[in-house]
């Protein structure tokens, strides 16, 4: 306990400015040596989610005339993805997602398990998932 004090003590004495600094120049060094520094909270996958990548995906069940594309859109919007999204003549939902690994996946499980409030997802399929080193479109578009 007597320790402890001591410690304390000679804590007060060191200014805050120089106590941050300290803890900069830490992570600075850990960052060289390949370690990162996470958040709370934030998961291995959304750390390294700065991979761009394309999937193409296409969901079954009742997602036509349920306004399936606009929430669609508005979902990948929300998630700064880009792509698009269209009706087929089998009844079905298909398009392409493109942007960061984390948020593509945010957007894949939301396309499997919510879509939109009148919907009912059977489920999703995703095909050709690649890295991209650049997003082929500007923003995320309904396809009539």
């Amino acid at each position: 306990m007597e320790r402890l004090r001591c410690v304390l003590k000679t804590c007060r004495r060191i200014p805050v400015s120089a106590l941050l600094a300290a803890v900069g120049i830490l992570i600075a060094f850990l960052s060289t040596l390949g370690c990162f520094v996470r958040a709370p909270g934030l998961s291995m996958s959304m750390a390294e989610g700065d991979t761009l990548i394309s999937v193409d995906y296409e969901v079954f069940g009742k997602v036509q005339g349920v306004f399936f594309r606009k929430y669609t859109q508005a979902e990948g919007k929300k998630l700064g993805l880009v792509g698009w999204v269209q009706n087929t003549d089998q009844g079905t939902v298909q398009g392409q997602l493109q942007g960061p690994t984390s948020k593509v996946r945010h957007m894949q499980e939301w396309l499997e398990t919510r879509g939109s409030p009148k919907s009912h997802i059977d489920r999703a399929s995703f095909n050709n998932e690649k890295v991209i080193s650049k997003l082929d479109y500007s923003d995320f578009q309904i396809v009539k």
